[in-house]
């Protein structure tokens, strides 16, 4: 499976759990110099896009917000 087919396959909080996996490999110290780069690299790349995403999630909501703010008084009417 791709990186990308992956990342549609797992939710978001499947991801982030990823990413909370690869800081505990790394912290732990277990791990060869290299690997640890590598994991840093990857769990840096999959919070770049799951700020992303929370980001987008973030500007829905606001628009939702934003809707029944303006839909509000009209109802009051």
């Amino acid at each position: 499976m791709s990186e990308q087919e992956e990342k549609k396959a797992l939710s978001f909080e499947e991801r982030l759990q990823q990413v909370q996996e690869i800081t505990g490999r790394i912290e732990s110290g277990a791990l060869p110099l290299e690997d640890a780069v590598k994991e840093y690299e990857r769990g840096m790349k999959m919070l770049g896009e799951l700020d992303g995403e929370l980001s987008d999630m973030n500007r829905r909501v606001t628009v939702l917000q934003n809707g029944r703010e303006t839909e509000a008084p009209h109802e009051d009417v």
